[in-house]
């Protein structure tokens, strides 16, 4: 968590309980297939056996996550079920996602975030990275994974932008359907989160989503309700209140449209200490995560479902038989995926060159060019001889965001490191940080008594480590890295507040305000059971910064082409406070485009950010955080190695003011704990087609370095929808992938409210140098329908209705009228 994003007391509680949960002690699917179709019926006869021979206590051991067996091997993911040895019911442990497998003390394949995944439009992709999460987290030794998530982007601002897909329900679905078949193909079980109305970070834990039933409907819950008939195992109920109920108490949600309308099989676990009452199981919800830990303390037990459930049962106020229900939902998922067979114990290998190939792949599909004029990439010839790279990211390589998703990659190249190995032996690449977020370690010339980074405590240990004083030469604003591995750890200096390390949030740089001479530092922490604490303490004088600046700008000046990565730090629990770079990010690339016309920007963001310098640069290119392999897929676009073919999958506002939350804080970030989806269904993309401002990229938007014309566009009614067909033709001169949107316009003979467009199909196609196709864009029956709240039900759009095509919602020049009728 870079930059020093402020978290409140709670949620570093709740930080620290997802770093501790993992290490501190040490439904009903009868399809053999793991992602076949639900089957209907109130468990097997062999489930229904198990549970009746269970005792009231092992029943009650299913409810409740644990941290793991007391003696037992070290946890590593986020919860353990200690299963019924003497029935043959095997233990479940499960890990985070939806970036990778989060293992605490371990490494795993870091993904590209799911946002740059959706930006490829390309479910075979999805799949893939799907297979990647399913058979490491198999190897890894978990059976169920946390993810994905598919909450819609919303908020421009929402902190966890990055671990979802996109704006749009129908490209989100779409996504969400191949990663669980992937996932689970592989027999790891997925948890699809978070239901619902999860879309913004600040007081996730308080606030009330007001939002009325048909953009419920039609908005947020369509990639849950894909991921449910694909065949997700569970679905995470979220933290906040929807129209005034808890989502982990809702009924509505968890009995009305999960098991009534989706006919959902699986079991319902809450996020961590997201359950507010033992009653909640008689609501729906199946399972509760999350204890309240804190550092060097015992693990306490579960609050709602484990012993406070027993004594309910006991007096009769909780039917057993509730009980009985979710039990019977959970081994009925167990069985589906084999694991009463003996394939708990079965485990693949992991591959991790499988792993590192997929990211990459995935990684340079979802790189989105946003500018590049007079053809400045691909780097080639002189262009490509003499480059400064400039910028934090590009020698710290930023992989991943923060939080629950924060995964420790295998390995991960950095950015400058890679591009000096593609430019070759007789280019010169120079490197300057311009703004650096590491430094170097604090001398001990000014920190006494001095400190080491590396272990600070045993295994098991706890409490203080270090105590003394700094002392800085003068006033300023100083920049402090603070990273902790094998525990949690605080530093705190000069009373300010205290700055958190967990594995969750990498290396951690807070700017502080310190005034010329001593001032007392501490820090302590908890090291878990099986693993010393490691800390690294380092710094940025104002000193050093402003040399960073100046070298950076002058080495620009110098080369051919400069390159400047730029950063923004996603996290988990708190949202952005502004749509601008971070730091002096934006202040640095305007010095740098005066220096030198031929600049080109490597963005490194969870989300969209605003842009004020694009204007005076070459190119620039939208990275995401690219996972382990980001480096090599960004080296790959820049050099031409590959084709940008990844596409907005949100938009860019251009100014702070100019997006569908601005200047109304009803809508975000609440007014008395409410937040209003007062804007309906026009979500993104459609709020700018309502209200005509110009973003600064639309959704679909990408470049290529080719071109591509569209012509004589076609559409038919069919039985399972429309076909829309195209003429696409390539006409550059290399070969390039072009992303194909199809947009539907409303239906004159509908009262609810419509979009005045929306995304109802995409493809895409691969075309070399002149080659021209024909492309059919499927539309599916769904996209034609509506939700009627009235009659609690879909319903045909009928009439005439206007269908839109082109390369993204801002340019959809073919346009041709369909006419649907009733069936």
């Amino acid at each position: 968590m870079l930059f020093g994003t402020r978290r409140t007391g709670r949620q570093t509680r709740r930080a620290v309980g997802y770093a501790l949960a993992a290490l501190c002690v040490g439904g009903l699917l009868t399809a053999p297939s793991a992602t076949g179709a639900p089957a209907a019926g109130p468990g097997t006869p062999r489930v229904r056996s198990l549970v009746a021979k269970m005792t009231l206590d092992e029943k009650i051991s299913f409810v409740h996550w644990t941290t793991g067996p007391v003696g037992g091997p070290t946890m590593t993911g986020i919860g353990y079920l200690p299963g019924v040895q003497r029935l043959g019911i095997p233990e479940l442990r499960t890990a985070d996602g939806p970036v990778g497998i989060r293992l605490l003390g371990g490494t795993a394949t870091a993904m590209p975030t799911p946002v740059a995944l959706a930006s490829t439009f390309d479910e075979h992709l999805a799949e893939e990275y799907g297979t990647v999460l399913g058979r490491e987290g198999r190897a890894l030794g978990q059976d169920i994974v946390l993810g994905p998530m598919t909450n819609i982007i919303r908020v421009p601002h929402a902190g966890r932008n990055f671990e979802t897909y996109s704006e749009d329900p129908l490209l989100s679905s779409r996504m969400a359907a191949d990663e669980v078949r992937g996932i689970q193909d592989q027999g790891l079980m997925a948890t699809v989160k978070h239901f619902a109305a999860n879309n913004q970070e600040y007081q996730r834990e308080t606030i009330d989503a007001t939002v009325d039933e048909q953009t419920l409907q039609e908005v947020e819950l369509p990639a849950f309700r894909s991921a449910v008939k694909a065949g997700a195992a569970s679905v995470m109920c979220s933290y906040n209140s929807v129209n005034g109920t808890h989502a982990c108490s809702n009924e509505h949600l968890l009995q009305d449209v999960l098991r009534e309308q989706w006919d959902f099989r699986g079991w319902v676990l809450s996020d961590w200490l997201a359950t507010h009452a033992t009653s909640d199981i008689t609501k729906g919800l199946d399972q509760e995560l999350g204890v309240e830990l804190a550092l060097g303390q015992p693990v306490p037990d579960s609050k709602y479902f484990s012993s406070a459930l027993k004594t309910a049962i006991e007096d009769g106020s909780i039917p057993e038989a509730t009980l009985d229900r979710s039990v019977i939902r959970i081994l009925g998922q167990m069985e589906r995926f084999g694991l009463l067979d003996g394939k708990a114990t079965e485990r693949p290998q992991r591959d991790p060159e499988a792993g590192r190939k997929t990211a990459r792949t995935i990684a340079e599909n979802g790189g989105v060019l946003l500018r590049n004029e007079q053809r400045t990439l691909p780097l080639a010839g002189g262009k490509a001889a003499d480059i400064a790279v400039i910028g934090n990211s590009a020698k710290h390589p930023k992989v991943t965001g923060n939080g629950s998703a924060h995964v420790i990659p295998d390995r991960a190249t950095a950015p400058v490191d890679a591009i000096e190995r593609r430019a070759g032996d007789k280019a010169t690449v120079v490197y300057e940080p311009g703004e650096d977020l590491v430094g170097v370690p604090v001398p001990d010339s000014s920190l006494a008594p001095a400190f080491k980074g590396g272990k600070q405590l045993q295994p098991g240990g706890q409490g203080v480590f270090y105590k003394g004083q700094l002392t800085v030469p003068a006033d300023g604003d100083y920049k402090i890295a603070f990273s902790a591995v094998g525990g949690v750890a605080n530093l705190q200096i000069a009373g300010q507040s205290a700055v958190l390390g967990t594995e969750a949030f990498g290396t951690v740089t807070t700017t502080m305000h310190l005034t010329r001479g001593t001032h007392e530092v501490t820090m302590n922490g908890w090291a878990f059971e099986k693993t010393p604490l490691s800390v690294e303490l380092s710094w940025v004088t104002p000193e050093a910064a402003r040399t960073d600046f100046d070298r950076a700008v002058a080495a620009a000046a110098k080369a051919r082409t400069a390159i400047v990565f730029a950063q923004d730090d996603s996290a988990e629990g708190v949202d952005r406070t502004s749509l601008s770079l971070p730091g002096r990010q934006d202040e640095l690339i305007a010095a740098v485009t005066k220096v030198n016309p031929r600049t080109i920007v490597v963005l490194n963001t969870g989300s969209s950010v605003l842009m004020p310098w694009l204007r005076d640069t070459a190119a620039v290119l939208e990275m995401w955080y690219p996972g382990q392999e980001g480096a090599e897929a960004t080296a790959a676009l820049l050099f031409g190695d590959a084709d940008p073919s990844g596409r907005l999958t949100q938009t860019f506002p251009a100014t702070e003011t100019g997006h569908p939350m601005a200047g109304d804080p009803h809508r975000y970030p609440g007014v008395d704990g409410k937040e209003t989806y007062s804007e309906g269904l026009d979500v993104g993309y459609r709020w700018y087609d309502r209200t005509g401002v110009a973003p600064l990229f639309p959704f679909g938007y990408g470049l290529s370095y080719t071109t591509f014309a569209y012509s004589d566009l076609s559409v038919v009614r069919t039985p399972r929808g429309l076909d829309a067909t195209v003429t696409v033709r390539n006409t550059g001169d290399r070969a390039g992938r072009e992303t194909v949107q199809v947009y539907l316009g409303a239906s004159p003979d509908t009262q609810a409210p419509q979009a005045l467009r929306k995304l109802a199909g995409f493809g895409k196609v691969t075309l070399e140098p002149g080659e021209q196709r024909r492309v059919t864009v499927p539309v599916d029956e769904e996209q034609l329908r509506y939700w009627d709240t009235s009659a609690g039900s879909w319903r045909l759009g009928t009439g005439r209705r206007t269908v839109y095509v082109g390369p993204s919602a801002a340019k959809t020049s073919l346009t041709t009228p369909v006419t649907v009728l009733p069936r």
